[in-house]
Order: C-alpha cells, then structure tokens, then sequence
C-alpha cells in the first residue's frame, strides 16, 4: 500500500465527517418526522421540572427506543451519532498519520483521542 499524501487524507477526512453529519441529520429528521406524525395525548406542565425518560439516558435504552421506532429514542441516536463523528475523525487520523509512518501526528492523535475517550466514558458513568 503506498502511503496516502496530505491531500488525500484530508479529502478522506472530510468526507467521512460529511458522511457523519449527514447521517446524523437524516436520523434526527427521521425521528423528528415520527415525532410530529405521533399524537401525544396530554400538553405537558412545565410549571415543575421532570427529568426526562430514563431510558435515553444510556446507548442500550436509546437503542432498544430506536428498534422500537420511538421517536424521542430516534432523535437522541441521531445526536450520539452526531457526537461520535469527530471521535471517528481523530481515530481515522490515527490510522491516516500511521500509514503516512509520521510518528509524531500519531502520537499526538492517539493522544487527543484517548481524552476524548477518557470524557466521554467519565460523562457516562
């Protein structure tokens, strides 16, 4: 394989965020299309703060909404997949500045991907 130069990574780089956004979109709109299309049956009180549905708390409940085609659950995957495409971005870098054998980039990728990691799982928990 012959080592991509600065141009083609960065070309493939911004596709795959293009690929991300778009698809985030798309499932935003999808699940905001079902959202509007579902009658709710009463108009929420907003005089007293309710937290809302456990369940798009965590990837598992937002996941088992979205198979069940919850609109609420669609949105919220719409946003996870939103947040994961600059993580996927610093991690096609990796990839990217180790076939292009530049040790320092690759170092510094891995670097800021681990504290992406490393917030995103501390958020979580």
């Amino acid at each position: 394989m012959a080592k991509p130069t600065d141009q083609e990574l960065d070309i493939s780089v911004a596709g795959m965020l293009r690929f991300g956004v778009t698809l985030s979109a798309l499932v935003v709109l999808a699940g905001g299309l079902l959202f509007l299309w579902h009658p709710w049956s009463a108009i929420p009180d907003y005089s007293h703060f309710r937290a809302g549905d456990s369940s798009l708390r965590t990837i598992s409940g937002i996941v088992r909404g979205a198979v069940r085609l919850s609109p609420r659950s669609i949105i919220q995957l719409g946003m996870i997949l939103l947040i994961a495409t600059p993580v996927a971005r610093v991690a096609f870098c990796v990839v990217g500045f180790a076939r292009q054998r530049s040790r320092l980039y690759v170092l510094i990728s891995l670097t800021v991907l681990i504290i992406l990691l490393f917030s995103l799982v501390n958020s979580v928990l």
